[in-house]
């Protein structure tokens, strides 16, 4: 009888089973694929990606000052970028497999699980053996997977979701992204950056519907200016695999039929939780009409001694996000006092990390006004940073929301290191920091929190 066994390694079900098997819990951690061994972050997810979008960045950057724009140039770089990002997600996956194997009190199996009973897990091995482990409390970290497309000629080589377009070997020349959401606008910033020819398609007419429109359409603007083609209204009709293979997409806009040709296209249009398999009802675990697992603000299921974390709970799917659900799970399995929920985690940051990066943390402004609050809008752009100029990155600008009371309630940062100002706006935020505060900090100069002066000014 284990004190804990954990399906899936993801970040939560790793944090959690190497902390409390070095507690001297008996754990056992469940895996299917050791690719995956550290989760998605590091294999398939926000790691390979970044190692990505630096050095495409660095390929424009190059361009810019001179050398030679090509496909023959461009695939080298693009070859090069792809071996660098392979042996990074390699020494990961190794270092995060070597930590838990050297945990005495963790065991790891390899297959596939399913619930058998409320409290046990059939494990079936790559070999087709089946063996039974119980526990006193399971977790479910299982994770997400990109969903796929369902129309006539989907199932074409050349039509890749977001992980399969990390182990190309070749650029693209032409690549298609289906659905303009932040995974296909990043992948479209990279791939643009790199030397393809990019263009989105997008079902409808909305373009980041979360997003203040502003914001939404300085996004668009900088996409588009830098030659990346986003087209609405789209109804996708069929595809058609050529012989030069490539794949032509035969499309319906403003009730025109219409084709194009690629050589590769992205499916983006969103994550479905992995439940499928776990036999999830043997264990009294309920999911909803979407097939997220439902769970309190203890993050456990419709069966109290379950816990689920991370993507496959639904919600925001950060690894971060996956890292403080072990924080509220944590102190439940090592019988600790817990006044931590999912009802306290708030005002949490993100990140897309297209060019300039767009980060918001907190309320944006249809958001506050919708909640009735006054705010002041706080509005500076990029141009006015000296350190903008200094490394020729002025695009972008800074939006801050401070209530009457002088409370920040809500910033947006579309500006080169956004990803790194938005965790001090986000502190800000939660702990209730002035804005005057942060407007007479002495900051480093120069940078782009030395910003904060000036745009809270």
């Amino acid at each position: 009888m284990y004190d804990l066994i954990v399906i899936g390694w993801g970040k939560a079900g790793k944090t959690l089973a190497n902390k409390l098997g070095s507690q001297g819990q008996k754990i056992a951690l469940i895996e299917k694929d050791p690719k995956m061994y550290g989760g998605t972050c590091i294999n398939v997810g926000c790691l390979p990606t970044k190692s990505l979008v630096h050095d495409a960045k660095v390929v424009s950057q190059m361009r810019s000052l001179g050398i030679e724009n090509n496909h023959e140039v461009n695939n080298a770089f693009f070859k090069k970028a792809m071996e660098h990002k392979k042996n990074l997600v390699k020494k990961l996956n190794k270092v995060n497999f070597d930590i838990l194997k050297n945990n005495l009190n963790v065991d790891l199996y390899l297959g596939d699980a399913s619930f058998e009973s409320e409290n046990s897990i059939k494990v079936r091995k790559h070999d087709n053996q089946e063996i039974i482990l119980e526990a006193k409390k399971i977790l479910i970290n299982t994770g997400a997977t990109p969903n796929k497309l369902s129309i006539e000629g989907s199932e074409s080589k050349n039509i890749l979701t977001s992980e399969q377009l990390l182990e190309l070997d070749e650029l693209p020349k032409d690549i298609l992204v289906i659905g303009a959401g932040f995974i296909g606008l990043e992948f479209a910033s990279i791939f643009n950056y790199f030397g393809s020819n990019v263009q989105i398609f997008q079902k409808g007419n909305m373009f980041l519907p979360s997003e203040d429109q502003s914001d939404a359409d300085a996004i668009k603007e900088s996409l588009t200016k830098r030659g990346v083609k986003i087209d609405f209204d789209i109804d996708l009709i069929k595809f058609v695999d050529l012989k030069n293979n490539k794949t032509k997409v035969v499309y319906s806009q403003n009730d025109q039929i219409k084709e194009a040709v690629f050589d590769k296209i992205l499916v983006a249009i969103g994550r479905r939780p992995n439940t499928e398999g776990l036999s999830l009802e043997k264990a009294n675990i309920q999911i909803n009409e979407r097939g997220i697992i439902i769970s309190n603000n203890l993050l456990q299921t419709t069966n109290k001694n379950v816990y689920v974390a991370g993507d496959v709970k639904g919600g925001y799917q950060f690894t971060y996000i996956s890292l403080d659900d072990s924080r509220i799970i944590y102190p439940q399995l090592a019988n600790l006092e817990t006044s931590y929920t999912k009802d306290d985690r708030k005002y949490v940051p993100f990140a897309s990390f297209i060019d300039p990066t767009y980060a918001r943390a907190g309320l944006n402004e249809k958001e506050a006004k919708a909640k009735g609050i006054e705010y002041t809008l706080k509005y500076l752009p990029s141009l006015k940073i000296p350190k903008a100029h200094v490394i020729r990155e002025t695009e972008g600008y800074y939006k801050v929301l401070v209530d009457k009371e002088g409370y920040i309630i809500g910033a947006i940062v579309f500006n080169y290191e956004a990803h790194e100002i938005i965790n001090l706006l986000s502190v800000a935020i939660k702990y209730k920091i002035k804005a005057s505060d942060l407007k007479d900090f002495i900051y480093v100069h120069p940078n782009f929190t030395e910003a904060l002066n000036d745009v809270l000014s």
